[in-house]
């Protein structure tokens, strides 16, 4: 029958590595300021010698002296440093930090630099040479390092202060908490840092817990502007000063209206899950397990605290409404029902948030790591969606890394212990009822907040279809948003920087604002979404908005997929879920900006791939098919690529030749997990935020295997082959150039049936990192997993494209799947 649901396929071992070369490709230089030669290597040579004689005494007992200088190097406006030429490990010289100025318009570049003074001789030859030697092209030896230099000096606070925004400027005469970035993971060295901070009289966070990241560890010490360049002073280690923040956490005011009866009337229709193996896990403020909805799926066991000192309950309430939502997903709809509802996992609460005042730790990374780590020491094989809401607005930084976000993205990545998380992260909020009257354009100027930029988190935005006002208090009211269009609450990445990831990923009902007769907007019970009280004396049920609601709701979902394939990994996951979203027209109009690439990254930028669809995600049809294939992949070895993967896919090709010239649709999602080196050292070359990137290919209609291969691996080619003149296929609507952000990429390819027959050739290429990079880190022939899910869909429900599919891949009886 056209209208049952099948399972979605899995292809076993369906990619055959192939040796890669990166295909050569012609890339524009940003070229280098016009210099006279011995003007400008005598004005640079004067700069360094001041630079040298101006080096501080350090003079204070106990801490070791520091045997180098740290230096900052300036581009000229609208150029780049050449930044590989700025560090040699040879040596000891050390890139610390790279910022990018912008003025009236134009951009400059700054790098601090660590020289030792055993390596300033070494340094200093290569300004002589230019001067003195010539290259055998006949341009001055080291051209591009000293012609990319403006101007040196020694490098002071400002050097190190990588905040960005304006109203993060470092501290002058009043301490204020510092987040310290050390260009070392060695606990000899970290020891001696602490040791020197003791010994100045700078004070570093009590109970803090250190970060470690690839090349970089973070601690917070609480210093003013002249405990900054004291440590400047002595330490050799320094890479950058950044702000160090609270989060913020969203209260929400609960209703009375409703009944216990409810409660217990839905109770009493709740069929719980067939075991515990699957999980949401919830970073908030604790849940109260004492409500009858949620006692059978919540465990005293399961209840975690990061702090041994706090209760484990819920004071605040926040936590018990996200887990009415992860819980049951849409919960007025459970109430309302009178059928069975079938759960399909248990929840777990891992509370990183203190019932008084404010957290004690400003790492929120460390808190955060530690309330993972909790719940996965109580139950090691326990298949669980991690799910916080918890954001901090201040921290945002236009898609920029922070420690917080660095530590989302490790954890999920299994940097330190191999183990994959499917992390889900809200986008943050906006609050304040005169922003919502300037909707939507106060949702595109206010951007995601920290940490919901984390690469590897499934960050959530809030769309709404609450427009409906009944209650009599609210005559006259009318919604602030339309059906179906960005919710007031939500955040986008409209503002961000072009290097950094689309967020949010996928968009959740969140609920609306209203509007009064006099214009004002407040929120108003009408237009939110009911859930869990935390305190059973007083409500059984509260309202619950925004993006903490909208994640809540995305935590259900990836549970019921995890139910549904329990073997599937994370990526997967996270795949399907974005593989199933949808843009609404009411978002079309709203939030694409122009028609072409501009538009669609508008529109990605606002809705991420828009509203994931749960029937989509999990289940195939007769004219809908969905392929999985889990692999693992080696991107590089000894800092070159390594391989690619090759698929050949399973086709329904005779059906879709039949087909001919109907309009058809193909959807690839690819969904990986990077290791994340945030120090601020610059995004390109080799100084990378990322670990490694993966982009797939798809074959033009009538091009060949070997003209495909030709086109995308350098190996493939004959010596002194040019690229083929087949292109990439133009019937992508994001397109290649857009869709590879982050480390999640879907597209949609439609065209004729004819022509998608013989496009079944899909290509996983690996795309440089910092594990490529950076050899030294010894990560250079490390190996990684992705998912990749392709689907297609025809407009004809009676054409069979699964069942031959199905045959090819070996399950000749399809599984039906129910609603």
């Amino acid at each position: 029958m056209a209208g049952e649901r099948y399972r979605i396929l899995f292809l076993q071992a369906a990619a055959r590595p192939v040796d890669y070369t990166t295909p050569p490709r012609s890339i524009n230089a940003p070229g280098l300021p016009e210099r006279d030669r011995a003007t400008h290597v005598a004005r640079l040579l004067a700069q360094l010698d001041k630079a040298w004689a101006a080096e501080p005494e350090r003079t204070v007992v106990g801490v070791p002296v520091r045997e180098g200088t740290y230096l900052e190097f300036l581009s000229s406006p609208d150029f780049e440093l050449t930044l590989r030429s700025l560090e040699d490990r040879r040596t000891g010289m050390r890139l610390m930090n790279v910022r990018t100025v912008e003025q009236e318009g134009r951009s400059q570049q700054y790098a601090t630099v660590y020289v030792p003074d055993t390596a300033r001789t070494r340094f200093l030859g290569k300004f002589t040479a230019y001067a003195e030697k010539e290259s055998a092209s006949g341009a001055p030896k080291n051209q591009p390092l000293v012609d990319s230099i403006e101007d040196v000096r020694r490098a002071l606070v400002d050097a190190f202060w990588t905040e960005t925004a304006s109203d993060r400027p470092p501290p002058t005469n009043t301490k204020q908490w510092v987040e310290v970035w050390l260009n070392s993971t060695l606990d000899d060295e970290i020891g001696r840092f602490r040791n020197a901070l003791r010994a100045l009289g700078v004070k570093e966070h009590e109970g803090e817990r250190l970060v470690r990241f690839p090349e970089r560890t973070v601690l917070v010490i609480e210093a003013d502007g002249r405990d900054l360049a004291t440590l400047i002073a002595y330490s050799d280690q320094l890479a950058e000063f950044r702000a160090a923040h609270e989060p913020a956490t969203p209260l929400v005011t609960a209703s009375n209206r409703e009944q216990a009866e409810w409660v217990e009337e839905l109770r009493s229709r709740t069929v719980p899950p067939k075991d515990n193996q699957v999980s949401v896990c919830l970073l908030d403020t604790g849940v109260n397990n004492g409500h009858p909805l949620l006692a059978p799926l919540l465990a005293n066991g399961d209840m975690h605290v990061v702090e041994p000192s706090w209760a484990k309950n819920d004071q605040k309430g926040h936590g018990t409404l996200m887990a009415g939502l992860a819980a049951y997903g849409d919960l007025q709809a459970a109430v309302t029902s009178s059928g069975l509802v079938a759960m399909s996992h248990y929840l777990e609460s891992s509370k990183i948030l203190p019932d008084q005042g404010k957290n004690q730790e400003k790492l929120y990374g460390a808190i955060t790591a530690q309330g993972v780590y909790n719940p996965e020491i109580q139950a090691a094989n326990r298949k669980r969606t991690f799910c916080s809401a918890v954001t901090a607005e201040a921290t945002s930084d236009k898609g920029r890394p922070t420690s917080w976000s660095a530590m989302v993205d490790q954890l999920t990545s299994g940097a330190e212990d191999d183990k994959r998380r499917l992390f889900i992260q809200a986008a943050g909020n906006i609050q304040d009822p005169d922003e919502w009257q300037a909707y939507p354009s106060s949702n595109f100027t206010k951007q995601v907040h920290d940490p919901a930029q984390a690469w590897n988190a499934l960050t959530v935005g809030a769309f709404t279809r609450r427009v409906a006002i009944t209650h009599p208090d609210y005559s006259g009211y009318a919604p602030l948003a339309p059906i179906d269009a960005l919710s007031p609450y939500t955040t986008t990445s409209l503002l961000w920087e072009k290097p950094w990831p689309h967020k949010p990923d996928v968009v959740f009902e969140g609920g609306n604002v209203a509007t009064d007769p006099g214009g004002s907007a407040s929120d108003i019970d009408d237009l939110q979404l009911l859930s869990t009280y935390h305190d059973i004396t007083k409500a059984h049920f509260g309202f619950h908005n925004a993006t903490s609601a909208a994640s809540a709701q995305t935590a259900h979902m990836a549970a019921t997929i995890q139910r549904a394939y329990p073997d599937a990994w994370p990526e997967t996951v996270r795949a399907l879920i974005v593989h199933s979203a949808r843009w609404t027209d009411a978002m079309e109009q709203q939030c694409r900006n122009g028609n072409g690439a501009q538009g669609t990254l508008a529109l990605l930028r606002s809705c991420g791939y828009g509203i994931p669809d749960l029937d989509r995600a999990m289940n195939c049809m007769r004219n809908r098919l969905t392929l999985v294939s889990e692999a693992e992949i080696q991107p590089f070895e000894e800092g070159h690529s390594k391989e690619m993967h090759l698929y050949e896919l399973p086709w329904p090709k005779e059906a879709l030749l039949d087909l001919g010239e109907t309009t058809v649709r193909m959807r690839v999602t690819l969904s990986y997990f990077i290791e994340p080196g945030p120090g601020e050292i610059g995004w390109k070359d080799r100084y990378r935020y990322r670990s490694h990137g993966l982009k797939f290919e798809l074959n033009s209609a009538r091009e060949s295997a070997d003209e495909f291969m030709r086109r995308i691996n350098a190996q493939a080619r004959d010596e002194d082959e040019g690229a083929p003149s087949t292109t990439s296929p133009k019937e992508w609507l994001i397109g290649s150039n857009t869709r590879n952000k982050g480390s999640i990429h879907s597209d949609i390819w439609e065209g004729l049936a004819a022509d998608l027959a013989t496009s079944n050739l899909v290509g996983i290429v690996p795309t440089i990192g910092w594990w490529r990079e950076r050899k030294h880190l010894g990560k250079s022939n490390k190996r990684t997993r992705y998912s990749l899910v392709v689907s297609i869909e025809t407009p004809e429900e009676e054409v069979d494209i699964y069942t031959p599919v199905s045959v090819q891949v070996g399950v000749p009886v399809p599984i039906v799947v129910g609603r």
